[in-house]
């Protein structure tokens, strides 16, 4: 919750999301919770800060199919970017220039290869009918 408040407050962060659309159809928690999800997330994006795209299952194999990971830009000039990445045993904060380089890489690929943010607002609302 503190991190969502994040978005709301006077000078939001500013937040992309690409996610896999398998994620959207991996019913968790049942179709009822899965409907909230897909609400929350058309809500969400209806923020100026927010932008959210579908990476649809027709594409097949693609950079991110290795596991999920957060870039985290800072406004100060002093403060670097990092790649954030969870896994099972620990998470890992990457900060060397040439890895963070190589991710932001991939998430330009990833942001070219999903469906546009309209497009992606359409498939989450046709999923979640279909729950």
């Amino acid at each position: 919750m503190t991190r969502q408040e994040t978005l709301r407050r006077p000078d939001p962060l500013k937040l992309w999301v690409v996610m896999d659309e398998a994620a959207l159809r991996r019913v968790v928690g049942g179709p009822e919770v899965m409907r909230e999800q897909c609400k929350h997330l058309v809500e969400q994006s209806e923020r100026p800060n927010v932008t959210i795209q579908v990476l649809p299952n027709r594409v097949g194999a693609h950079p991110g199919v290795v596991g999920a990971f957060s870039i985290m830009e800072f406004p100060g000039r002093h403060d670097p970017a990092v790649v954030y990445v969870e896994t099972m045993a620990s998470s890992l904060y990457i900060e060397d220039d040439t890895d963070v380089h190589r991710y932001g890489l991939v998430f330009d690929q990833l942001r070219a290869m999903a469906l546009g943010p309209d497009e992606s607002l359409e498939m989450i609302g046709h999923i979640a009918g279909q729950l």
